[in-house]
């Protein structure tokens, strides 16, 4: 009999501390559990508007019904993919409005943010539908804010980034892992400049096999460029200690983003070397657009937590009851970023039709991705140039 009443007492413990997880995360005591979840939804997000664009044809006797759709044509392709995001953008701006200058845990939105989901769940699945309902018009214009909203998303994701490169590099040079970390700089600095140049031979290769081949070696040159300017500058001995660590990441993440242009460039170019059935749908394109999507769903959540680095000034004595990071900021980055993966869905172009299971195509998205690379350099660089020009003009002036 105690056997089986200490057995009976086990299973009510363990269903106890499900229960009480289960009642921790729906009553807003867990909000770092909450972040995977709205992970979730914008991944969904991106599944359904992908969905509507490559398979939306089979909807399309249910979307004659719906008076904004004119008799279903309109809320297929790149216009289905906008409606989806539409309804994505204003369920994540609502709970940008809701949440913003959240400070402490367990008030009123803290709460709302981290728990009330069947709620929540109930209002996204309503945004997304509303969409639908609306005009053509309407979508077209939500579509021209929607390039501005996905620049300020790569431009967040850019900061956050430089950020987490200049971060890593104080780290690794501050006194206490000087020592220790010296040949761990010494090697990932290595791999970071061979990993460059290797990309930079293989793009010369498979991107710019012709003389003919202007743009793409004017990209790839201008890239090498680039890369050797952010090593100089960063060695040069006004600069305050940024190290080799950094001019090599920033190279790595250059040197993709250049890759990325190129691979952006659209089929039928003869400076792009593509299998016969490159236009036909086969494995390497499912993965290819699987990882992407993943990637987008990834790099909007990495950073919309990153809220410190837009910090101006840092609090470094945090209180225990302090929220652990920024819930506006991380409803803000996910809003623009449902605009990112709709310009990536469409290739930046409305009117563009895009082929199945591809994503980011289009010579929009090729110099897109280009800018994006040149303002990461500049940015780069005004961080190390900007403390020496307010030190020289403060110089002057005294």
């Amino acid at each position: 009999m105690e056997a089986g009443e200490s057995n009976a007492s086990n299973e009510r413990c363990i269903i106890s501390n499900d229960s009480s997880w289960c009642s921790q995360f729906r009553n807003a005591s867990n909000p770092w559990m909450a972040r995977y979840a709205y992970a979730l939804i914008f991944l969904v997000a991106n599944l359904l508007a992908w969905a509507a664009r490559d398979f939306g044809r089979g909807a399309l006797t249910e979307m004659e019904r719906l008076k904004g759709c004119n008799g279903g044509k309109d809320c297929l392709g790149a216009e289905g993919v906008l409606r989806v995001s539409l309804g994505c953008f204003i369920f994540y701006i609502i709970m940008f409005l809701s949440t913003a200058r959240t400070s402490k845990l367990n008030n009123v939105r803290d709460k709302w943010h981290s728990g009330w989901w069947s709620v929540k769940i109930a209002l996204w699945v309503v945004m997304t539908i509303i969409p639908f309902l609306l005009p053509s018009g309407f979508i077209q214009i939500y579509g021209e804010v929607a390039h501005f909203g996905a620049g300020v998303f790569l431009l967040i994701q850019l900061i956050s980034i430089i950020s987490f490169i200049t971060w890593l590099n104080d780290c690794c040079e501050s006194e206490k892992y000087a020592a220790s970390c010296k040949i761990h700089v010494m090697l990932f600095a290595t791999t970071a400049y061979v990993v460059c140049l290797v990309g930079v031979i293989l793009m010369y290769i498979w991107y710019a096999p012709k003389p003919s081949c202007l743009l793409n070696i004017f990209f790839i040159t201008w890239t090498l460029v680039l890369l050797q300017l952010m090593t100089s500058v960063s060695l040069h001995p006004k600069v305050n200690n940024p190290g080799i660590l950094t001019p090599g990441l920033m190279g790595l993440y250059v040197v993709y983003l250049c890759w990325c242009a190129i691979r952006s460039e659209p089929d039928g170019e003869n400076c792009i070397r593509k299998s016969d059935s490159a236009t036909k749908t086969d494995w390497l394109s499912i993965i290819s657009f699987v990882v992407a999507i993943l990637a987008i769903v990834i790099a909007t959540f990495s950073t919309g937590i990153d809220s410190k680095c837009f910090q101006v000034m840092q609090d470094d004595t945090p209180e225990e009851d302090d929220v652990p990071y920024g819930y506006g900021f991380f409803h803000f980055v996910f809003a623009t970023g449902t605009m990112y993966f709709a310009m990536l869905l469409i290739g930046w172009n409305s009117h563009h039709s895009m082929r199945k299971w591809t994503i980011d195509v289009g010579w929009t998205s090729t110099w897109v991705r280009i800018v994006n690379e040149w303002l990461a350099v500049c940015v780069y660089l005004w961080i190390l140039i900007a403390p020496i020009i307010w030190k020289s003009r403060h110089t002057n002036s005294t």
